[in-house]
């Protein structure tokens, strides 16, 4: 995971955030440079200042986007305690945190997954922090499970993240009908009971 904070003037931190406003209003296929403007109370010329296109400015709000991710991360870390069960809750309490408190980075963060289709640059960047995302949980299975066979330290995570994402997905479709609680919690108890598993296998 990135250790250090990802840093944003103050200009680009209002441009940023009237951008997030924007995509959750009207989608990233909807958001106009203009919008943005109006938003975050500028002349579109100073926007352009700090984003010369729409391109630039949406990989900029993607970036701004995954440090609001690393960010609850780093700080779970550090309050938790260092066993395996911890260790990998912290994981489903952040992506459940994003999808009650933080509805907007989350949906956009949907939104740049859909719109990475069409742009190689925000796809390229999706690769790299899903890679990061289940580097974290792999360093958490070595940590703890040292011997694991490869095979599962390496599925694991996958089936850790397509949990985590589905969760979004049902959010987004169900809304506050979606019950997060109950989710979280059977999605963490099965990734455990497949690290026990595992470990088990191994043993025998």
């Amino acid at each position: 995971m990135r250790e250090e904070s990802f840093h944003f003037t103050e200009s680009e931190e209002k441009i940023l955030q009237a951008a997030l406003q924007v995509v959750s209003e009207k989608t990233i296929s909807g958001t106009r440079m203009h919008l943005i403007a109006e938003h975050a109370g500028m002349v579109q010329s100073n926007v352009h200042y700090y984003y010369k296109t729409k391109q630039e400015l949406l990989l900029g709000l993607q970036e701004r986007v995954l440090e609001e991710f690393y960010s609850i991360r780093r700080m779970d870390r550090q309050r938790s305690g260092d066993t395996l069960e911890e260790q990998i809750h912290i994981f489903f309490r952040q992506k459940k945190h994003m999808i009650l408190e933080k509805e907007a980075y989350d949906f956009a963060e949907l939104n740049f997954l859909v719109h990475s289709k069409m742009d190689e640059k925000i796809r390229e960047r999706f690769r790299q922090s899903y890679a990061e995302w289940r580097e974290d949980i792999r360093e958490v299975l070595s940590r703890f499970c040292p011997d694991m066979d490869r095979g599962e330290k390496e599925q694991i995570p996958y089936l850790t993240v397509s949990l985590l994402e589905g969760a979004s997905i049902q959010f987004l479709v169900e809304g506050r009908e979606f019950d997060a609680d109950r989710y979280f919690t059977a999605a963490e108890e099965m990734i455990l009971q497949q690290i026990r598993k595992a470990e088990k296998s191994k043993m025998t």
